[in-house]
């Protein structure tokens, strides 16, 4: 941290003319938000097999009864004999080939009876019953199973199944987590819960709420600039801390956000020797939204599926964060539902209490179960589970990834997120570790190591010293009207967070070129300070070739 004190009275005024603000960077007051994770992208296709299979349900609807406005609910027998001759009858009708080919791979692969599949498809597309099941529809649960199998565990996938639960989105998952592990007496005021830092915002806030208030533990990525750049990497020594047995969770975004690397195979292995020796009842709560950016992604889920929970979210990938499409997975076999058996008899019996509406034997209930539950408080539980259309679009978005088509569209995303990377460090003449598994979907440029790194340590030194660590992100809004936000998630003072997603290309540019004009401003100030330890004037002083 910088050293604490009053700034020179110089510093304080150029911070006030940079917009006059002096409070944290917002959204609203510039031309351009550089720190808005929202994809400018969209994945079309399954969006338009979705509306298509809107209008066979109506037409299905309307089969059953029509009255002006009014249809009835779709019939099952026989639809999806139906389905193959309405496909046949319409194949102008944008998205109705792609909706054919998620179909006839669904049935494909799962064996699935094309009447009850069909039915569940179009019932749900017309949202007009509950969620049946609360936690997933049955058909959709294979198929989203199916998608996290091959985009989360590749060619490792853990033995055995794993159960999931629909969600509005992973941060609503990372909720419902917390809730129900406190309301089931796994986690309680004052245990310790571990977070691989940085991480994203909520999972630094929401563990501090006092309705949880647990004790934090901070697993850091490693200042130290390694070869010269940032590397992100977790320490042996930081990992560690998990053998505590008193740490009874930690969570990771992995790959991370905002810096992108993920975990690692060296990572991985010291946390499953933990689980092995030290903590084998950690938990382990890893958000994997952004996953499928990293070639050959292998989650913890994969790793550990006894003390994993998985949360995924599609909002990223295909650019549908509106959707508010998230999912919660859970290992049939887990830890979890072993904890609770072990539980003192009281606990256990006001448990019972607590669920005995939903099953004559709440104790048997299982832990992803009462997430459901306790996600509405238990007795509406029929209120629960993610809304019926939001379901289907999910499922679109699953067996497209599954087909040609989706692997084509995930490798354009891909190259989307690393060419605004190379045009972004192209414009700021500054370097990120290389690491061909970054995600990139955000970027966390660290000034302070950077400054280090071109300049060395005395100017780094100066920069500390003499500003505070805002006044990058507010010159870059008083030249440029773009607000780049702290890097914040607990990560790096010195640190300016870019979404690559939500930039066109040519912001990318624009703002690295704009962002290394900032930085050649400190080294210009540098160089003009009273006692500059920098060869002020050189011809070979590193400002004056920037």
């Amino acid at each position: 941290m910088a050293p604490s004190g009053e700034r020179p009275a110089a510093h304080r005024t150029r911070v006030g003319a940079c917009g006059g603000r002096t409070s944290a960077v917002s959204e609203s007051s510039f031309s351009l938000y550089a720190g808005r994770g929202n994809p400018n992208w969209t994945a079309t296709g399954p969006r338009e097999a979705f509306h298509a299979l809107g209008y066979f349900a109506l037409d299905e609807s309307r089969r059953v009864w029509t009255a002006d406005n009014l249809g009835g609910t779709p019939e099952r027998r026989g639809i999806g004999e139906r389905f193959d001759s309405w496909v046949r009858r319409h194949p102008q009708l944008p998205g109705v080939e792609l909706l054919a080919a998620c179909v006839q791979y669904a049935l494909a692969r799962w064996a699935f009876d094309k009447d009850e599949f069909v039915h569940e498809l179009a019932d749900a597309v017309t949202g007009g019953t509950y969620p049946v099941p609360g936690r997933m529809l049955t058909h959709a649960e294979h198929i989203v199973r199916g998608y996290l199998g091959f985009e989360m565990f590749g060619t490792r996938p853990p033995k055995g199944d794993m159960s999931l639960f629909a969600t509005e989105g992973a941060a609503a998952a990372m909720c419902y987590v917390f809730d129900s592990l406190v309301k089931n007496g796994i986690l309680a005021k004052g245990d310790k819960v571990a977070l691989m830092a940085p991480v994203f915002t909520p999972y630094v806030e929401v563990p501090e709420l006092d309705a949880y208030g647990f004790e934090v533990v901070e697993v850091r990525a490693s200042r130290s600039a390694g070869t010269g750049v940032r590397q992100w990497h977790y320490p042996r020594e930081e990992v560690a801390k998990l053998a505590d047995p008193a740490v009874r969770l930690v969570c990771a975004v992995n790959p991370g956000n905002p810096p992108s690397p993920v975990l690692g195979d060296r990572v991985a292995e010291q946390i499953k020797e933990i689980v092995a020796t030290a903590n084998p009842r950690l938990l382990i709560v890893t958000d994997d939204v952004y996953g499928t950016f990293v070639p050959g992604f292998h989650s913890l889920a994969a790793d550990l599926p006894r003390n994993t929970l998985l949360v995924y979210s599609y909002s990223k990938h295909f650019g549908c964060t509106g959707w508010r499409l998230g999912v919660i997975g859970l290992h049939d076999d887990n830890v979890i539902d072993e904890m609770i058996a072990d539980l003192p008899q009281e606990r256990k019996d006001r448990l019972a209490r607590r669920y005995r509406s939903l099953t004559p034997e709440p104790e048997k209930l299982r832990f992803i179960d009462r997430l459901v539950a306790d996600s509405r408080p238990v007795a509406p539980r029929h209120t629960a589970g993610l809304s019926l259309p939001q379901q289907a679009m999910m499922v679109l978005f699953s067996l497209f990834d599954l087909l040609e088509e989706g692997q084509a569209y995930k490798e354009r995303v891909r190259q989307i997120v690393r060419q605004r990377l190379e045009l972004l460090l192209e414009g700021a003449r500054m370097k990120t570790a290389d690491d061909d598994r970054r995600a990139g979907h955000y970027v966390e440029l660290d000034l302070l190591a950077e400054a280090e790194r071109v300049h060395g340590k005395e100017f780094a030194d100066f920069m500390e010293k003499t500003y505070e660590p805002s006044d990058p992100v507010f010159r870059l809004a008083a030249r440029t009207s773009v607000a780049a936000p702290p890097g914040g998630f607990d990560g790096p003072e010195w640190s300016v967070r870019i979404s690559l997603a939500d930039l066109d290309d040519m912001d990318c540019l624009k703002i690295g070129h704009h962002l290394g004009e900032v930085f050649r401003e400190y080294v210009a100030e540098w160089t003009r300070s009273p006692s500059p330890r920098g060869p002020a004037g050189e011809a070979g002083h590193p400002g004056a070739a920037r």
